[in-house]
């Protein structure tokens, strides 16, 4: 069972890999938006330790020739669903992770400000585990129940939904349906 601790800014009982790469949220800024990701490093290859590495500022170039254009990358997420449905926080729910990017939410931009960044380790043309959706959905109600603009399905998006030019995650073999219809029987 997943819960936040009583400050609402960290999960209970999970394993933690606090990165450096974040910073204060605006003044009175809610936190209004979920933004969920993919990510694997290399591509296509899961495990391994890299997604914490990239997040800490440790990724060892000479690893794979994928990484070269990483090396002077600074960002980060508040929290890595992996392969197993383990759950990562990186970063405290009440700072800005640096993973939307230049992005755009409803008229608004900037969208690291006023939303929770949730990678899952996932490429393009492989599908999510089911253990991934379990933990998926657990975190959701977690944070919808600390943050009740994300009980507004419309308030859960991708990356690609925020920075359409740029991103395409989580790709086509993200399940919305399956993923919103556990958050809300209605939509059924």
């Amino acid at each position: 069972m997943l819960q936040l601790d009583i400050t609402g800014a960290w999960l209970l009982n999970t394993r933690l890999c606090l990165s450096p790469n974040f910073n204060d949220r605006p003044v009175d800024t809610a936190i209004e938006l979920l933004v969920i990701h993919g990510i694997s490093l290399p591509p296509r290859q899961f495990g391994g330790g890299f997604i914490d590495d990239l997040f800490m500022n440790k990724l060892d170039i000479s690893a794979d020739p994928y990484f070269v254009p990483l090396a002077t990358l600074r960002v980060s997420a508040h929290f890595l669903i992996n392969r197993a449905g383990e759950v990562t926080q990186y970063v405290s729910l009440q700072k800005r992770a640096w993973h939307a990017g230049i992005s755009q939410f409803a008229g608004r931009a900037g969208c690291n400000d006023f939303s929770v960044g949730i990678e899952l380790e996932g490429c393009e043309g492989v599908l999510y585990s089911d253990a991934q959706y379990a933990t998926l959905i657990m975190l959701t109600h977690v944070l919808q129940q600390a943050f009740p603009a994300l009980q507004r399905l419309d308030n859960i998006v991708g990356h690609c939904d925020i920075a359409p030019e740029r991103k395409t995650d989580p790709w086509d073999t993200f399940d919305w349906y399956r993923f919103k219809s556990a958050l809300d029987p209605l939509q059924k």
